[in-house]
């Protein structure tokens, strides 16, 4: 059943609100998640080994070897699932426009030692301050 065109204007409204308040969540979630299909052969290979090693280790009685089987199939499983390394992709903002329209570079964010709830409390806040309330 297709949407009626007051709910595709909420959607649009909802979608512009979200690329306005989270862009990073926005472009995340809009971004298209293909991870290349020789990176499951190589994972599945891989997992594979490893349960080989493990049913050795097993079956001869040498604990290390199914120890080392079960590394190799984490190590395996763990590299499927993992988001690759993008290369010179950098995250964040490149720049400020300042008030004359010029873009001045964005300095580096400094990690401070803090903990994950400071942090999340934080971005609460920050949104909080943003959103008016």
């Amino acid at each position: 059943m297709p949407l009626s065109e007051y709910e595709q204007r909420v959607l649009e409204q909802m979608e512009r609100q979200l690329t306005s308040d989270d862009p990073r969540l926005a472009n995340t979630l809009t971004q298209r998640g293909h991870r290349p299909f020789g990176r499951y052969v190589i994972a599945g290979v891989g997992a594979s080994v490893g349960l080989l090693l493990l049913v050795l280790g097993a079956a001869n009685g040498l604990p290390w070897l199914g120890v080392i089987g079960f590394v190799v199939m984490f190590a395996a499983v763990a590299f499927a699932f993992a988001a690759p390394q993008r290369s010179g992709h950098r995250s964040g903002p490149r720049g400020v426009v300042q008030s004359d329209g010029q873009v001045k570079p964005a300095t580096p964010p400094t990690r401070q030692k803090s903990s994950f709830m400071s942090r999340l409390e934080e971005r609460w806040e920050r949104r909080r301050g943003e959103s008016g309330h």
